[in-house]
């Protein structure tokens, strides 16, 4: 079976049982490793009614685990061997929807560039959007930045302590 078609029958069997829980699907992986298959599933939650950022529990994955487990078992969905896994997107959670962008804008971020810009390829900033395609972002000297998406590698939440 297609790695992509596996990815929306898994979204398919969770889109209902998650809005139930008031959980969202965050992302979804279906990779070989080695030799081993995983399916990565990553849930998480919305913000409060009061904008107040929301965390994921451990029963709450372990819930959606049994549930996604029992139903891929009774469609019997992937025939190969596979590993399943549930998890919360983390606090240093990639930016990965353009939702994410609005999200988080005003957070600091870690980013990762393709191709150096001013001799570096790796710094943090903050967010402060997203625009057609343009990531716009505030350094630490407070300059403004407009990078493309797509010359973006990875992009984070950066986890200060």
């Amino acid at each position: 079976m297609a790695k992509k078609k596996i990815k929306d029958i898994v979204e398919e069997m969770l889109s209902g049982f998650l809005a139930d829980h008031e959980l969202e699907l965050f992302n979804l992986e279906y990779v070989k490793e080695g030799k081993a298959r995983i399916l990565r599933v990553y849930i998480d939650k919305p913000l409060a009614e009061d904008g107040a950022e929301q965390y994921v529990s451990i029963d709450e994955c372990e819930l959606v685990s049994r549930y996604l487990s029992d139903r891929l078992d009774e469609e019997d969905a992937i025939e190969e061997n596979y590993t399943l896994e549930v998890s919360s997107p983390g606090i240093d959670r990639p930016l990965l929807k353009e939702q994410d962008f609005v999200r988080y804008a005003g957070r600091p971020v870690d980013v990762r560039l393709y191709k150096p810009l001013d001799g570096k390829k790796q710094f943090s900033a903050d967010l402060t959007g997203l625009r057609d395609g343009i990531v716009l972002l505030k350094d630490e000297e407070g300059n403004d930045l407009e990078i493309p998406r797509d010359a973006i590698s990875k992009i984070s939440l950066a986890v200060i302590f």
